[in-house]
């Protein structure tokens, strides 16, 4: 089977590089994607999600920041702020950034709060506790 390879990339550099991947599943705005060797050539923006990601056979995810992704014949570049494998990912710390950001979202009526920034911590912190499970 063909692979593509697979490289996640943050500010503080890579966080994961695949030479040998089966398919990639991507979360885009659009929806998801799955990219195998041979994909034309494309450039998505990507949501908060789960990256999926099968080397020989088996699933590895990465819990991921908004971003983009760009898709060539023979490799993936994804650009996020940040990105976790699911077991590195502490639960507990997530779970208290899941409890902050919605103590924020609660006092939405506060000029102080920024309901956009609250949102999106709160999507990160679910999203990591729900790739902390696999």
């Amino acid at each position: 089977m063909a692979t593509i390879a697979l490289d996640v990339v943050t500010p503080n550099g890579s966080v994961f590089h695949e030479e040998d991947a089966e398919i990639v599943i991507l979360q885009t705005k659009q929806g998801e994607l799955g990219v195998m060797a041979g994909h034309i050539p494309t450039v998505t923006p990507l949501k908060v999600g789960v990256l999926r990601v099968k080397i020989n056979g088996k699933f590895e995810y990465l819990a991921v920041t908004e971003g983009f992704a760009e898709i060539r014949p023979e490799q993936i570049t994804v650009l996020v702020q940040a990105g976790e494998f699911s077991k590195d990912i502490d639960s507990e710390r997530a779970e208290a950034a899941k409890e902050r950001a919605e103590n924020l979202l609660r006092q939405t009526q506060d000029e102080r709060v920024d309901r956009y920034r609250a949102e999106l911590a709160l999507q990160r912190a679910v999203n990591r506790l729900e790739v902390s499970k696999y």
